[in-house]
């Protein structure tokens, strides 16, 4: 048997954001999927809020995810046949919050990442970074306890980079949730409150440069 993550122990409040850097295939992705509970530990336990991910059954599991967490992916992944507004509020109705206070919270959210006005747009129209917009307003929208990012920068070009990084760390942070990022991006490493590495399997907190607080939009 090939053990991806050996002996990771990572403890993180709302509020806080924690960047998780190491090379390609170190189980950075894998360590989201178990945060998340898209994938069960062998051994050991993951909490969220007091519960423990890992003894959940499939559909409560599923419905953890729903209610407490959001994701913001390096490709977006938005649906294109949808619009802006259809697909931010698409993560309210899963949660039950259908109607005024829906299309309320959607374009309160839109405001606040810059998108207002192109609530109608089709996503397909729009730019990379206004597209990454849409994707960290989905992911906030239904007020989660932990926000995950896998490469969220990686799709996009430096000065876009520069707009995203602290609107999505604000965001989050005003919010109460906690933040876990995995990138390679030292720009947004270094926004995040804390940074571990992961090397062998094993998570160490990094020392010295990447270490940096908060950045505000």
């Amino acid at each position: 048997m090939h053990t991806v993550l050996d002996g990771v122990d990572l403890d993180l409040e709302g509020g806080a954001s924690a960047a998780i850097v190491g090379r390609s295939g170190s189980g950075k992705s894998t360590l989201l999927n178990l945060l998340s509970g898209i994938d069960r530990p062998d051994a050991g336990t993951i909490e969220l809020d007091g519960r423990e991910i890992g003894q959940l059954r499939e559909p409560a599991r599923t419905e953890l995810r729903r209610e407490n967490i959001g994701f913001v992916y390096q490709f977006f992944n938005l649906i294109p046949t949808l619009s802006v507004e259809e697909n931010v509020r698409l993560a309210l109705e899963l949660k039950g919050v259908r109607g005024a206070d829906a299309r309320r919270r959607t374009r309160a959210m839109l405001d606040r990442v810059g998108l207002g006005s192109r609530a109608a747009s089709t996503v397909d129209v729009l730019s990379g970074g206004e597209q990454q917009r849409v994707a960290i307003a989905r992911a906030l929208v239904h007020e989660p306890r932990m926000v995950l990012a896998d490469e969220p920068t990686g799709n996009l070009d430096e000065a876009t980079t520069r707009e995203i990084v602290p609107l999505l760390t604000t965001l989050v942070r005003e919010r109460g949730a906690m933040l876990i990022v995995v990138t390679h991006d030292h720009a947004l490493a270094a926004a995040a409150n804390r940074v571990w590495e992961l090397k062998d399997g094993r998570l160490c907190e990094a020392q010295g440069g990447l270490q940096g607080g908060l950045q505000s939009a």
